[in-house]
C-alpha cells in the first residue's frame, strides 16, 4: 500500500522497511501493519486532536507532570506551542503507560519505539497468527468469560499495584491474543495516586468487564471488585497475592436519629448563645 505520510519519517530513518496495510482506525488513532526487519509490528498513528472524538478530559490529564518548565507554562497558558505540548504529552503517556506495565508484568503490547508521533510496538496475534480481534467482536460460553474476566480482574490488580488506571478499560480495548486477553489503548492512563478520579475510573473498568462478561455468565453482574480492589488499595493492602472475593462487607447499622437531633438541637443552642453574648457585647456602653 502507499506509505501515510505520517510514516515517511519512520521509513526514510529505516525504522520500518515497508507499510503492509490498515489494521484499525479508532477514535484517537489509525494503526497499521508494518514490517521492521524480520519483524511485524505495529504503528499507531495518532490523530490531530480536532479529528479525535476522544478529548483529552481534565479528568485524565489531572496528575500528570511535565518536567520542561517553558512547556508546562505554555500548557497552563493554552498557546499554539502549549497545544502542540499538550498534544505531545497525551501521546507519550500512552509510551510511559506501556513500558511501565510491560516492566510490572501487565498483559500489555511490547512497546519497540515512539518517533515522530508515532508508536511501533508488538502486533499481538491469535492462535492462527493473525491479528488478534477485539472482545467485542467475539462471544463466549459461561466457563470462558468467567475465566477471561478472572484473567483481566488479575491484570486491574497488577495495573494498580504499578500505579497505574487505565481509565477506558473495555471490551474495545482488550484483544484476545494466542495465550489470552491483551490489553491496549492507553494515552487516558492515570496515576492512581496523583488523580482524584483514579477511583471512579478503576469502579467505571471493573464495571465495564462485569457488564460485557456478564452477557455470558450473568452471575458476574452482581460482582463488587472495583470496591473491593480500591478498598485494599487504599489500605496499602492490595497485592497479587490476595485473593478476592467480588463482595465488600457494606456499613448497614442503623443510624441513632435520637442522637444526631441531638447534636443538632446542642449546636444550634451553642450557636443562639454565641450571638446572644456578641449583641450584648454591642449593646454595653464602655465604662
Amino acid at each position: 500500500m502507499k506509505t501515510p505520510p505520517r510514516l515517511l519519517p519512520l521509513l526514510e530513518d529505516g525504522l520500518i522497511d515497508n507499510v503492509s496495510r490498515q489494521l484499525m482506525s479508532g477514535k484517537e488513532a489509525t494503526v497499521y501493519v508494518v514490517q521492521s526487519g524480520d519483524n511485524v509490528l505495529c504503528a499507531k498513528v495518532y490523530k490531530e486532536a480536532n479529528k479525535r472524538s476522544f478529548r483529552q478530559s481534565v479528568d485524565y490529564t489531572e496528575g500528570r507532570k511535565v518536567k520542561n518548565s517553558r512547556k508546562s507554562r505554555a500548557m497552563d497558558k493554552g498557546s499554539k506551542y502549549g497545544k502542540q505540548a499538550q498534544e505531545e504529552a497525551w501521546q507519550s503517556a500512552e509510551v510511559d503507560a506501556l513500558y511501565r506495565l510491560a516492566d510490572a508484568g501487565v498483559t500489555v503490547p511490547k512497546p519497540y519505539n515512539f518517533y515522530e508521533g508515532v508508536l511501533l510496538m508488538e502486533l499481538v496475534t491469535d492462535e492462527t497468527g493473525n491479528a488478534a480481534p477485539r472482545l467485542n467482536d467475539l462471544s463466549f460460553t459461561a466457563e470462558v468469560a468467567r475465566l477471561h474476566h478472572q484473567s483481566l480482574i488479575k491484570e486491574v490488580v497488577r495495573m494498580l499495584c504499578a500505579g497505574i488506571v487505565h481509565g477506558d478499560l473495555s471490551e474495545f480495548n482488550i484483544l484476545l491474543g494466542e495465550s489470552g486477553p491483551v490489553i491496549i489503548d492507553l494515552p487516558q492512563a492515570v496515576d492512581a495516586s496523583g488523580n482524584n478520579h483514579a477511583k471512579d475510573m478503576l469502579y467505571r473498568d471493573v464495571n465495564n468487564l462485569a457488564a460485557f462478561f456478564g452477557q455470558f455468565a450473568p452471575e458476574l453482574l452482581n460482582t463488587q471488585y472495583g470496591k473491593e480492589i480500591w478498598a485494599l488499595y487504599a489500605k496499602g493492602a492490595l497485592s497479587l497475592e490476595v485473593e478476592l472475593t467480588g463482595r465488600v462487607k457494606e456499613n448497614h447499622k442503623a443510624v441513632d436519629l435520637k442522637s444526631v437531633v441531638n447534636e443538632i438541637d446542642a449546636i444550634r443552642e451553642q450557636e443562639e448563645a454565641r450571638q446572644l453574648r456578641m449583641l450584648e457585647a454591642r449593646n454595653t456602653p464602655p465604662n
